[in-house]
């Protein structure tokens, strides 16, 4: 049985973490497919929007340990170890590095690198229920690779604490910290969530392409090299080499959701 969901609608490209009775836990096999399906959905130019969501009362409760040690055999070493983190990291590295925006979906657990492949996305949306951590350090291990998105998420002196405790949040705390979008209550939850996907895949697929390029980007950058990038990128969203590109008159009026 597949341990992911993938499917487009409409304009939404849809990824369901698929493994229930699991915690919906990210093994070898989850973790390529998932790559695999990103980067379809990346080359689909029906697709503008990109929704993670999971099946059962759980979000994603980190790597199944026990599956990565099945598939590595008895005799696990440096070389598997690394193999398994670099599995992982492509799953943050390609959702970062598609032009398109990645929505999570979040209910119940979000552990360890399930926690990290929400955060990775553009947009974390949290049911009320979501409960979301970084436990690692309670059993040994490093949050290694999810601190480089962690630290610009929420700032250092939070980063550091949840990285620290191994400390598990509420949905609201996440909220406020800035690990999570925003918080919706259950009932509504479902419905929300397609209101907004939707929402997004009505603008125009180029300058969203161009806004998270731009937006990322800037990590890597001075503030003048900032500024100076901006304008570029504005040019080029409001010039497309054979006169103006776009409408005359954008509406910027603000979304309530």
């Amino acid at each position: 049985m597949s341990s992911i969901r993938v499917g487009v609608a409409g304009a939404i490209g849809r990824l369901t973490l698929a493994r229930p009775e699991e915690g919906n836990a990210l093994d070898v096999a989850s973790a390529h497919a998932i790559v695999d399906a990103l980067m379809e959905f990346e080359a689909d130019d029906e697709v503008r929007v990109v929704l993670i969501n999971a099946d059962g009362p759980d979000f994603c409760t980190g790597v199944d340990l026990e599956a990565v040690a099945m598939a590595d055999g008895i005799n696990v070493g440096r070389d598997n170890f690394e193999r398994d983190a670099t599995d992982i990291g492509r799953i943050y590295m390609t959702i970062r590095g598609m032009r398109k925006p990645v929505v999570a979906a979040v209910q119940g657990r979000a552990l360890g690198d399930g926690c990290g492949f929400a955060t990775a996305c553009d947009v974390v949306l949290a049911r009320d229920d979501a409960r979301f951590g970084y436990p690692e350090v309670r059993i040994g291990f490093v949050p290694a690779m999810v601190m480089a998105m962690l630290r610009r998420s929420v700032g250092e002196k939070q980063a550091f604490d949840l990285v620290m405790s191994g400390r598990v949040i509420p949905a609201v705390e996440a909220e406020r910290i800035g690990l999570a979008t925003r918080v919706l209550s259950a009932p509504a939850f479902s419905d929300a969530i397609e209101r907004y996907v939707l929402g997004l895949a009505a603008h125009p697929a180029e300058t969203m392409g161009m806004t998270k390029r731009l937006f990322y980007r800037l990590d890597l950058l001075s503030f003048r090299e900032g500024i100076a990038e901006g304008i570029r990128t504005n040019v080029e969203s409001r010039y497309d080499g054979d006169g103006p590109a776009g409408a005359p008159h954008t509406d910027t009026t603000e979304q309530s959701e």
